[in-house]
């Protein structure tokens, strides 16, 4: 069946135009006017490309780490469609060799079975540094296997994403992993500003959650973040809920990162779109706490951080236009992960993966209406 959606704005990753109609089926767009016979979806707001969250350890009540069956996936894309994400990555944060190869298989099933809104998965550890683990146990963090490697490059997990510390992995290994299509992101590291160059050079291509977990940039030392900022090809993912990086940091990061290369992450655990305020994790009881998670140990655990309210924040902490801001969560990450151009922007052909977003009483955006591939969600 043909969908019409005609919305008062629509903004398709460049610019905004009024009342444009857009018609998809069998969750592919395939005009840009009214189609015979099209069921036709009026609705007040501004259309826009659906977010890609490439960092999403759960949601709606569920931990990726406690629960990787397909229903829990499910549950943790209907909870984020929410606060518009139409595409992410589930996140497993380390944990032993059993639950990694488990993941990977629900993965690759999700991925088969083409289930809306899964489009790869992010390994995010084991092979880390201790002194920069956060909440990640250290029983473990441990070197990166042949096993590890047998099950990161697969084929069919979709996108890949390994976030790894360069001072435990060789300049090998990162190469070996992104012959094998892998997406090699650097954290939860306490590296030199040399030894994470030649991590880029051996092929790394993105920095997990900026600032947060990685050796800083000191007068003397400018270490990882160092790199991050001065790197040119390279993408950096942020957490801008206010705690995990200081608005005026954020802001002059974002100054200094190459246009394109900084992009929206929300690290999001199990409360998003959901009732829960505390949680187990490896033995850290995490409570949350108005709009941010903390472990007993005082630590930030993760975020309570949805995409649309980064995108609401982006536009004030970093003082940027609300079409930088969208494009920071939605076009940016899909050029990261190598996705089509033609996907992230309203095409022919393109994925029907929009969001609609209304301003509140507060004058914050918030959604109304999520479809992915064409099915709407929210």
């Amino acid at each position: 069946m043909i969908t019409t959606v005609i919305a008062e704005r629509v903004f398709d990753g460049k610019n905004i135009t009024n009342n444009q109609p857009i018609s998809f089926e069998n969750g592919k767009v395939i005009a840009f006017d009214a189609v015979n016979n099209a069921k036709v979806i009026k609705v007040s707001g501004l259309l826009t490309l659906g977010f890609i969250d490439v960092q999403v350890n759960g949601g709606g009540g569920i931990l990726f780490n406690h629960d990787s069956s397909l229903s829990a996936l499910k549950a943790m894309v209907e909870a984020h469609s929410k606060y518009g994400t139409t595409g992410l990555l589930p996140t497993l944060i380390t944990s032993n060799l059993e639950t990694i190869s488990a993941a990977a298989d629900t993965i690759a099933l999700a991925i088969k079975q083409e289930i809306h809104g899964v489009i790869g998965v992010h390994f995010e550890g084991p092979h880390i540094s201790e002194p920069k683990k956060g909440i990640h146990s250290s029983q473990h963090i441990r070197p990166l296997s042949e096993q590890e490697l047998a099950i990161y490059c697969r084929d069919d997990l979709g996108i890949k994403v390994v976030t790894l510390a360069p001072e435990h992995v060789t300049s090998e290994q990162i190469q070996r992993l992104t012959q094998h299509n892998v997406k090699v992101c650097l954290g939860h590291s306490n590296a030199s500003f040399e030894l994470t160059q030649a991590a880029l050079a051996a092929g790394a291509v993105g920095f997990t959650h900026l600032f947060n977990a990685m050796s800083p940039l000191t007068s003397r030392e400018p270490n990882m973040v160092g790199a991050a900022l001065l790197d040119e090809q390279s993408w950096c993912g942020l957490i801008l809920d206010g705690h995990h990086v200081h608005p005026a940091t954020a802001k002059l990061a974002n100054r200094l990162k190459y246009s394109g290369k900084m992009m929206l992450v929300t690290d999001a655990m199990s409360t998003i779109g959901s009732s829960q305020k505390v949680f187990e994790f490896d033995g850290h009881k995490i409570v949350l706490e108005g709009d941010k998670l903390i472990s007993q140990t005082g630590q930030l655990a993760g975020s309570a951080l949805d995409m649309i309210t980064a995108v609401n924040n982006a536009q004030v902490m970093l003082d940027i236009s609300l079409e930088e801001a969208l494009r920071m969560a939605s076009l940016y990450p899909a050029n990261f992960l190598g996705i089509n151009d033609n996907i992230q922007q309203l095409a022919i052909g393109a994925n029907a993966d929009f969001t609609v977003l209304e301003c509140g009483n507060n004058s914050a955006l918030h959604v109304s209406h999520t479809w992915i591939g064409g099915k709407k969600i929210f």
